[in-house]
């Protein structure tokens, strides 16, 4: 019998009473899942779709960040009446093992009674969908009518298709890949070393120096760095330009120093700190290591196409142009392995200047495209 989800003053947390098994060869017992839902499951629970969030996203997807209070980080796509109408559909959203918005990572208990810190096992993607087959079996959920993400919630999607492929009857993957590229591995190697060389890292063990938030006291100073470097992939040159171009922050000529002249100057440094009140250092080391490590290629021998052999779901394929994270070759990559297993998919290069993040943000075009697929 499947674990029933608890109600906390944070949201439901689902705890599995078996350990989780690990790609790692590891099991993580103990196991908590946070989730949102929105909408009502109907009589037959076939109107179910998972949205699967990126790296420093969580299951706060339409509803208001319980720390920052902000809007969720897709309520423009999902609610009553949006491309993802939660008037049809029982959507679900989970934060990822691995992270730090309720679900089981590196800040949790262990069975010592310490957080784990750099104790906590090295996850894959595909551990995390592991974790959230856990809680759909557990809301009595046989088949998801779809799947979706964007970035990393792209990779979870392709991972749900490859490994539980009878799971679901569509997956709709944005701006995302099938592997991680060199570049991608360099750019979140450097946002590593630049948290593992805060001196406040302390080796991971830094929890205990926060009171009662474990994110204070930690190494916020590199985690902030990793965060301006990172945030620098999410967008493009167009975009920069644009918006920022040349122009100084507050002022009528440089200073001849080393303050924040520059207008992208400020905007970074403040990415960065902001970032640091919300997430924790080592839950970044953990779901940029897991991004790396995805392969889905080489989870199947080697060959794209058979990672799809065992599924019959509808694929939706949508890159950006101006995207150089994941640009539309990676998803090209994707739809060509789809076409070779046999399988139905649409694919389509979407206009934005922003970069990766366009899937974000208002685009008419994608709001019609994820209703027409999702319907």
């Amino acid at each position: 019998m499947a674990p029933t989800p608890e109600n906390t003053p944070a949201g439901p947390v689902l705890k599995l009473a078996q350990p989780l098994p690990l790609d790692s060869g590891r099991s993580l017992a103990g196991v908590q899942i946070a989730y949102e839902t929105y909408g009502n499951l109907n009589a037959d629970k076939s109107n179910a779709i998972l949205i699967c969030h990126a790296l420093t996203g969580d299951q706060h997807v339409a509803s208001p960040h319980p720390i920052t209070g902000k809007p969720g980080w897709w309520i423009r796509m999902v609610g009553p009446g949006m491309p993802i109408d939660t008037d049809r559909f029982f959507v679900i959203c989970s934060n990822v093992i691995g992270s730090c918005m309720g679900s089981s990572g590196p800040a949790s208990m262990a069975e010592s009674g310490a957080p784990y810190g750099m104790t906590f096992p090295v996850i894959t993607i595909r551990d995390m969908v592991r974790a959230q087959v856990a809680l759909v079996d557990a809301l009595g959920i046989g088949k998801l009518h779809a799947v979706v993400g964007g970035s990393m919630g792209g990779m979870q999607a392709l991972s749900w298709a490859a490994n539980f492929g009878d799971r679901i009857d569509a997956a709709l993957i944005i701006a995302s890949t099938s592997r991680h590229s060199a570049q991608n591995i360099a750019f979140h190697e450097v946002g590593r070393q630049a948290i593992m060389a805060d001196p406040k890292w302390n080796g991971g063990d830094y929890y205990s120096e926060g009171g009662e938030d474990p994110r204070k006291g930690g190494p916020e100073s590199g985690l902030a760095v990793a965060r301006m470097a990172a945030h620098i992939t999410y967008l493009s040159e167009q975009g920069l330009t644009e918006k920022f171009g040349r122009r100084l922050q507050d002022r009528d000529a440089k200073t001849f120093g080393f303050d924040a002249d520059f207008q992208i100057e400020s905007y970074l440094r403040y990415q960065g700190l902001s970032f640091t009140d919300r997430f924790d250092a080592n839950s970044y080391l953990y779901i940029t290591r897991a991004m790396d490590y995805f392969d889905l290629a080489e989870e199947h021998g080697g060959k794209l196409a058979d990672a799809f052999r065992g599924t019959k779901a509808r694929f939706c394929l949508v890159s950006f142009d101006t995207d150089w994270l994941y640009p539309t070759s990676e998803s090209r990559t994707i739809a060509h392995a789809l076409n070779a297993a046999g399988h139905p998919v649409s694919f389509m290069e979407l206009s934005s200047p922003f970069g990766h993040d366009s899937f974000l943000l208002d685009n008419d075009d994608l709001d019609r495209v994820v209703k027409g697929f999702i319907r």
